[in-house]
């Protein structure tokens, strides 16, 4: 069930032109989309989540083209994205927001209140679902928008730098997470960090100035680093090197 972009053009009104004809397939349980600040990534995912809408051609998962109508309710159910900004509900508790988007995404009131305890236990916040959504620290409020994609039980989960402001410990549970999630979803991370490249990934996308460098599996971006380099080394020098040829 590959998630789908077919010569998709974007453009912003400042900038001008990111993507020119863009055509990528994810298809593999967890990608990894590693660029610098700017490459595009967060546009991506927002093209994949629909909330941002491209120029032209076209986004597609399972035969579900969110461009049409009648077909755009059915996709963004089987899509949860985490944006960079993940932003609390005023007057919402914890458990209250995380409800709420499921009820965004077309569950019932008593079905996503059920689902959201679940939710916020499996990122390790069920002892704060009570809380002002507002009071929870950086790394809190980046695990709740996880529970927030995880509430509906999505089969594509969209992550936009979700590990900006975890602490070690917290990415730990970030990790735990993906291993659990790769069982039942497919997982798309956008990150400019290397960290744990080597033990979570499948499949890496190089992104920048909008266009594709690498498109393959994990094994082949590792061999890019130079001869020699140590496994714990390789995911980062494999990606310096890539970055130093583009400078």
């Amino acid at each position: 069930m590959p998630l789908v972009f077919e010569n998709v053009t974007f453009s912003y009104r400042r900038s001008g032109r990111l993507f020119d004809r863009l055509t990528l397939s994810f298809h593999d349980p967890v990608t990894v989309v590693l660029g610098p600040n700017g490459a595009g990534k967060s546009t991506l995912l927002g093209i994949a989540a629909t909330a941002i809408r491209p120029d032209s051609g076209r986004v597609s998962l399972d035969g579900l083209v969110p461009a049409r109508k009648r077909e755009l309710a059915a996709y963004r159910r089987r899509v949860s994205w985490i944006p960079q900004q993940v932003t609390a509900v005023p007057g919402l508790r914890v458990r209250e927001q995380v409800a709420y988007c499921g009820w965004l995404k077309g569950l019932s009131r008593s079905e996503a209140w059920d689902r959201s305890i679940r939710a916020l236990e499996r990122v390790e916040l069920g002892d704060l679902a009570g809380r002002a959504s507002g009071k929870l620290s950086g790394g809190q409020q980046r695990r709740m928008a996880i529970a927030q994609a995880l509430v509906h039980e999505a089969s594509w989960v969209l992550m936009d730098e979700p590990t900006a402001g975890l602490d070690p410990g917290q990415r730990q549970v970030f990790r735990r997470l993906i291993a659990e999630l790769r069982e039942t979803a497919q997982i798309i991370v956008s990150t400019h960090q290397t960290d744990d490249l080597d033990t979570v990934f499948d499949h890496v996308v190089l992104l920048a100035h909008g266009r594709v460098h690498h498109d393959g599996g994990l094994q082949s971006f590792l061999g890019m680093a130079p001869e020699g380099t140590p496994e714990t080394k390789r995911a980062e020098l494999a990606y310096a090197r890539y970055v130093g040829n583009e400078a």
